[in-house]
């Protein structure tokens, strides 16, 4: 518990010494701040677009190769976020796998806050895909099949019945997955670089201005440890209520 608790408790009272709040307007944490919030909220919005439904089949369906496709959208999680940036970088780079198709149309993503944004997706979305797949495996089916008999099904039947029944397990993976966006360094210096203002995020500014601005960095790094803090405290509240609920 020391070894976890005393790094927190010392960024704590290094700032409280140093008042490290006092220097915030002119190191770019106002950027930083505003950037990360905005792409953060586009990667939540992708993760559930897109993570929905895959997760749904992967919770539902039994077809030849699930298992290996669990793995897959998994791997991320386990994957050095340097690694992770590399490959969107070689397969959406200017010279990468797919650069010379976005030349053709005119889109070019490294060093983009689209970039950013890719970079983020690609950690965090396994964690809200993962806790969806459970969220739907602990749904009762009696509870569909009743609502099939009543005449509901199709789209309506996930959205009015299935979707509500796990809304609480989605919301806690999408609270750690949005936490994981928030952090997210390595794939996104890979990538998407560190421009103020474009694609500069909060973990990137204090690592850029660790050295001429230490108290800065120590300041972002609190405002991070506490929004990391109060998304788990909310997925384990989420997650607390969806067990007593079923």
């Amino acid at each position: 518990m020391l070894l976890l608790v005393l790094p927190l408790l010392a960024l704590v009272i290094r700032s409280l010494q140093t008042r490290a709040w006092e220097g915030t307007p002119e190191s770019g944490i106002t950027e930083a701040i505003g950037l990360s919030l905005v792409t953060t909220g586009i990667t939540v919005i992708i993760t559930i677009l897109l993570g929905t439904p895959l997760a749904y089949v992967l919770a539902r369906r039994r077809f030849r190769g699930r298992r290996l496709l669990t793995v897959l959208v998994e791997l991320p999680v386990v994957l050095p976020p340097a690694v992770a940036g590399l490959g969107l970088l070689v397969a959406f780079g200017r010279r990468g796998l797919f650069g010379p198709l976005l030349g053709s149309l005119d889109i070019q993503l490294p060093f983009t806050t689209a970039a950013v944004v890719m970079a983020q997706t690609f950690v965090s979305a396994p964690f809200y895909i993962r806790a969806a797949q459970i969220g739907f495996q602990h749904i009762d089916p009696e509870i569909e099949a009743a609502a099939r008999v009543d005449g509901s099904g199709g789209l309506a039947l996930f959205w009015w019945i299935t979707l509500p029944l796990a809304f609480r397990g989605l919301a806690a993976g999408l609270t750690l997955s949005w936490a994981r966006a928030m952090g997210e360094f390595g794939a996104t210096i890979l990538f998407a670089g560190s421009v103020q203002g474009r694609t500069q995020t909060m973990p990137l500014l204090v690592y850029n201005v660790l050295e001429r601005d230490i108290n800065a960095a120590i300041w972002t790094g609190l405002l991070l440890v506490g929004m990391a803090l109060m998304a788990l405290l909310l997925s384990q509240w989420l997650s607390r209520k969806r067990d007593e609920a079923s």
